[in-house]
C-alpha cells in the first residue's frame, strides 16, 4: 500500500468539494488543515496510543455481551428461530440462522440502553464534551457542535433534537453542517449490529467503527465548511445549550427507548428487503444486455466502474479497487448494513485485512438515499419552516457525507 495514494486522496476530495461549493472564494486553508489534523490525530491517539487497544477489547467484550443478552430474549420469544435449541439436525451451516429474529433485535436493546444512558445523564454529558472541542476548533455554534456531537451516538434525527429550540434560528451553513454529519456518522443504535457482522473478518471491529464514528465528526464539518461556508456577516456564538430532560424515570427511558428501538427495527427489516429486492429487480433487467468481458451486466458491476478510482485514492491496492468499489457504491445506492452484512461473507482471497479495515471506515456512515430521506423527512417535520431549504442542500449533503467517510477512509489507510 502506497502512502501516496491516501494523500492524494485527500486532495481530491477536498478539491472536489471546492468544486460543489457555493462560495469558493470563502475557501479557508486553514479550517482544512486544522480538520485534517485533528482526525490524524484522533486515529493516532485511538490506533497507536499504548494501552488504548485494551480499550479496544472492552468494546468488543461489550459488543459480544450485548449480542448475547439479547439473544436470550429472541430465544425466549421467537424459540429456535431466535438462538434456541434446533428441534431438528442442521443440514447445511448457518442455514437456522434468520437475520431477522437473531441479528436485528439487537437494535432494541442498545437503544433502551442509549435511553437509560441519556436519563442517567451520561450520554448527553460525553456529547457536551465532544460539542465543546468541536466548537472551539471549528468555530461552529453551540448548536451546530452539539447536534453534530450528538450524531456520533446517536440518529440522524434523534440528535437535531437535543438542538430544537435552536433549529430555527440556526444560519444556513450551520443548518448544513448537522445534516452532513447525520449522513457521515453512525447511530449507536445500529454500532453494535454491525460490529457483531465484522467481528469474524476484522480485529476489534467495535474499537475500529466507533473510531470511525468519531473522527467523521470533525471531517463532516470541515466538507461542510467548504461546500457551504458561512455568510462574511455571520454572527459566531460558541455558547453550549443546555441540556433538557426526556424521560420521566428511569423505567420511563426503557419503555420509551424499546419503542423507538422496535420503529427502528421495523425501519430496518423493511428497508433491507425492498432495496435487495430492486436490485435484484434492476439486475433482471440488465439481462437483457448481452455480456461485457464475459460476465453478465449487474449493477454491482457498473458500481464497481464507478467507485474503483475512489477505492484507489484511499489506499486500496488496484487489484482489489474494482470490488471494494461496487461495496462503496451499494452502500450509497443501498445502505452500509447491505455492504457490511456482504463484506463479512467476503473471503480472504477477495478482499485482504487492510482492505477491509479502510471499507469500514470509509462506509461508516448513513450517507446513502434512505438516510437522505430520513434527515428530509425528520428536519422537514421538526422545523417546516425551513423545509424547501432542507430540500435545496439535501443532495449536496449527500454528496458531502460520502466525502467525510472517504476523508476517514484515508486517514485509517494512514495509520491502520
Amino acid at each position: 500500500m502506497s502512502v501516496i495514494q491516501p494523500i492524494l486522496g485527500f486532495i481530491a476530495i477536498v478539491a472536489f468539494a471546492w468544486l460543489l461549493s457555493s462560495n469558493r472564494r470563502a475557501f479557508s486553508w486553514r479550517g482544512v488543515a486544522i480538520g485534517i489534523a485533528i482526525q490524524l490525530l484522533l486515529a493516532f491517539l485511538l490506533l497507536k496510543l499504548p494501552g488504548v487497544q485494551i480499550v479496544f477489547v472492552w468494546v468488543n467484550e461489550g459488543v459480544l455481551a450485548v449480542q448475547k443478552a439479547t439473544e436470550a430474549g429472541t430465544s425466549l420469544v421467537f424459540g429456535f428461530l431466535g438462538g434456541g435449541n434446533l428441534p431438528y439436525e442442521e443440514t447445511v451451516p448457518g442455514a437456522s440462522f434468520v437475520f431477522a429474529f437473531r441479528a436485528l433485535p439487537m437494535v432494541m436493546l442498545i437503544s433502551a440502553l442509549s435511553a437509560l444512558l441519556y436519563y442517567w445523564r451520561v450520554l448527553p454529558w460525553v456529547v457536551q464534551g465532544f460539542a465543546w472541542g468541536l466548537t472551539k476548533a471549528f468555530r461552529i455554534s453551540g448548536p451546530a457542535s452539539f447536534a453534530t456531537a450528538g450524531n456520533i451516538f446517536v440518529g440522524n434525527i434523534e440528535a437535531p433534537l437535543f438542538v430544537r429550540p435552536y433549529l430555527d434560528r440556526l444560519s444556513h451553513a450551520d443548518l448544513f453542517v448537522i445534516m452532513t454529519a447525520g449522513l457521515a456518522t453512525i447511530a449507536g443504535t445500529v454500532f453494535a449490529l454491525y460490529s457483531f457482522f465484522l467481528q469474524d473478518v476484522i480485529p476489534n471491529a467495535a474499537g475500529h467503527l466507533l473510531t470511525a464514528s468519531l473522527i467523521s465528526a470533525p471531517a463532516a464539518v470541515v466538507i461542510a465548511r467548504i461546500m457551504v461556508p458561512p455568510e462574511e456577516n455571520e454572527e459566531f456564538s460558541g455558547e453550549l445549550i443546555k441540556i433538557e430532560r426526556r424521560y420521566k424515570n428511569a423505567m420511563d427511558a426503557i419503555t420509551q427507548g424499546t419503542i423507538d428501538g422496535l420503529k427502528l427495527l421495523a425501519y430496518i427489516i423493511a428497508l433491507v428487503l425492498v432495496l435487495v429486492a430492486m436490485v435484484a429487480l434492476v439486475n433482471i433487467i440488465f439481462g437483457i444486455f448481452p455480456d461485457l468481458w464475459g460476465e453478465p451486466l449487474t449493477l454491482e458491476r457498473i458500481l464497481g466502474w464507478i467507485m474503483a478510482p475512489v477505492a484507489w485514492l484511499m489506499g486500496i491496492p488496484w487489484e482489489e479497487a474494482f470490488l471494494s468499489g461496487q461495496l462503496l457504491g451499494e452502500k450509497i445506492v443501498l445502505n452500509e448494513l447491505i455492504t457490511y452484512l456482504a463484506m463479512s461473507q467476503m473471503g480472504p482471497e477477495e478482499l485482504s485485512e487492510s482492505t477491509r479495515v479502510i471499507l469500514a471506515y470509509a462506509m461508516c456512515g448513513f450517507a446513502n438515499f434512505g438516510g437522505l430521506g430520513v434527515i428530509i423527512g425528520g428536519l422537514g417535520a421538526i422545523i417546516p419552516d425551513r423545509r424547501n431549504e432542507i430540500l435545496q442542500l439535501g443532495v449536496k449533503a449527500l454528496i458531502a457525507g460520502n466525502l467525510a467517510t472517504f476523508m476517514t477512509g484515508c486517514v485509517a489507510s494512514l495509520l491502520v
